[in-house]
């Protein structure tokens, strides 16, 4: 669905993105992960044909993104982070509006409004809206054309943890109706939980593509730590595929000395930082 060939993009003199190769295909959720600045952003607007100075090729749904008709923007959605809602529309009218720019058939409204809670409000002018509602209903107008390839941007930026839930079923929803989904983010968590692949970019580069399964592994096996009473209390830590040949930790439990254990394996965070010398952070 995404072809991406030495891609490479400039602001001024300086090359802002450098060298992006990937593919994406259908039913997958691709994940771009790195801090602010990174060019994330950058690379979604080169997808979504909103920037095309660019070299190298981008190839989305059969189209160079530079070169695309009319055709290209019925077949994708975007949710960008910042809203291009009406404020001084209702929540339904905005959705009518721009479902109107389409030459598709539309989803229900009502249905759309329902998945993000939002059926009690759709009458309520968008300037009453506080901003996770005007995220939530930023969200579905990238789902009423049903497109076949979603853009998302920070999806659950700035939503309380049950909005936060929703809008991620929502999206694993879409993906298992085999739609195409690239996801932009620096919530490690929504990356692991959501992307079947991801790559790291950072100062215009990608530095690791894979699955978040693979990166985590790459860093090592679960570990677990276990305390017991030894001449006072004392740590020990073992690879959780070990624990066999780990002689200790049996002397141990036979003589009913452990006082805790806990499992544990790196986490994005812990791969993205080895692989870049950077830490995110989210909200």
């Amino acid at each position: 669905m995404i072809q991406v060939i030495d891609l490479s993009f400039s602001y001024t003199k300086n090359t802002f993105l450098e060298d992006i190769n990937f593919q994406v295909a259908k039913g997958e959720i691709f994940g771009f992960l790195g801090p602010s600045g990174a060019g994330k952003s950058t690379l979604q607007k080169i997808l979504t044909g909103l920037i095309k100075t660019y070299g190298g090729n981008s190839i989305v749904n059969g189209f160079e993104s530079k070169n695309y008709n009319n055709d290209f923007y019925q077949n994708i959605g975007v949710d960008f982070e910042f809203s291009s809602l009406y404020e001084k529309l209702t929540g339904k009218q905005n959705l009518q509006y721009f479902g109107s720019l389409y030459s598709k058939n539309l989803r229900n409204l009502d249905d759309l409004l329902k998945a993000v809670g939002l059926q009690n409000d759709c009458d309520k002018k968008v300037s009453d809206y506080s901003k996770g509602m005007k995220s939530r209903l930023n969200f579905i107008k990238a789902l009423l054309h049903n497109p076949d390839i979603l853009f998302l941007d920070e999806p659950t930026s700035g939503l309380d943890p049950n909005n936060s839930r929703d809008m991620k079923n929502i999206i694993l929803e879409e993906k298992a109706k085999g739609k195409t989904i690239i996801l932009t983010t620096h919530n490690m968590l929504d990356a692991t939980e959501l992307c079947d692949r991801v790559a790291f970019i950072v100062d215009g580069k990608i530095k690791a593509l894979d699955s978040p399964h693979n990166l985590i592994m790459s860093k090592g096996a679960a570990k677990i730590k276990y305390t017991y009473i030894e001449n006072g209390e004392k740590t020990r830590e073992c690879l959780l595929n070990k624990t066999d040949e780990d002689k200790k930790f049996h002397e141990l439990i036979q003589n009913n000395q452990i006082v805790s254990i806990h499992s544990s394996e790196p986490t994005l965070n812990d791969i993205f930082m080895d692989v870049t010398g950077r830490v995110l952070q989210w909200d």
